[in-house]
C-alpha cells in the first residue's frame, strides 16, 4: 500500500507541475510547448484519478497527492523561469 499511495503523489507531483507549466506557457506565449505539456497532463490526470477510484479515500493517499502537488507546482515555477525567462535579454536596459 505504501508504494501505490507513493506513487499516487508522484504523480500528483507531476500532474499539477504539468498544469502549472502549461498555465505559465500560456501566460507568456510559448506555443510550441502546449501540445506536449496537454497530453502529458491528460496522462498524468488519468493516473492519479485512477489511483484514488482504486484505493477510495484515505488519508494518507490524501496527504501524499497533497505534498506531491504543492511540491509539483513550486518546482515548475522554478523550472520555467529558468527555461523561458532567464534566457530572455531585457532589451530595455540598452536603449
Amino acid at each position: 500500500m505504501l508504494n501505490t499511495t507513493l506513487a499516487a503523489g508522484v504523480a500528483s507531483a507531476a500532474f499539477v507541475f504539468l498544469k502549472a507549466f502549461q498555465q505559465r506557457n500560456v501566460a507568456f506565449d510559448n506555443y510550441a510547448a502546449v501540445m506536449p505539456v496537454s497530453f502529458l497532463m491528460a496522462c498524468t490526470e488519468v493516473y492519479v484519478i485512477g489511483s484514488v477510484a482504486s484505493r477510495g479515500w484515505h488519508f494518507p493517499l490524501v496527504a501524499a497527492i497533497g505534498v506531491g502537488a504543492g511540491l509539483g507546482c513550486i518546482a515548475a515555477m522554478y523550472v520555467h523561469h529558468h527555461i523561458f525567462i532567464s534566457r530572455r535579454v531585457n532589451w530595455r536596459k540598452y536603449f
